[in-house]
């Protein structure tokens, strides 16, 4: 079975922080996000238990301190994430996905080549990805 891993827009600036530092406090995590979100420590605490109850955080004891880890790869979020909104906005079509992503972003030379090169490899390789 698959784990199915979204995260909200809070969840997901914490889990940034964890996947960078591999361990972090709710103090670190706190001073790490104090100027772009202004929240108080025991709001970083509280989400952090709930994505502990969610499965995508763990913590262990120092001392009087819980130092959180992440228990999913920032890899596995995205698949989840990219797939629920490619189900949802675009009834599963990933064609019509990228579609939307070309119409609505100026796409540089240099990333279409890299567009055309993944989707080469995907056909060389029978799609399996």
């Amino acid at each position: 079975m698959t784990h199915r891993h979204t995260l909200g827009d809070l969840q997901l600036a914490i889990m940034r922080i964890l996947w960078a530092e591999g361990e972090a406090s709710v103090a670190d995590v706190h001073r790490a996000l104090l100027d772009e979100r202004g929240l108080a420590p025991t709001t970083i605490a509280t989400m952090l238990v709930k994505m502990e109850k969610k499965g995508v955080v763990a913590h262990r004891s120092e001392g009087r301190r819980y130092l959180y880890r992440p228990t999913v790869t920032e890899a596995d979020v995205r698949r989840t994430m990219v797939a629920e909104l490619t189900d949802r906005l675009f009834a599963g079509d990933t064609a019509a996905l990228v579609s939307h992503l070309l119409d609505e972003h100026r796409a540089g030379a240099e990333e279409l080549a890299e567009l055309k090169r993944l989707i080469a490899e995907a056909e060389a390789g029978g799609g399996d990805r």
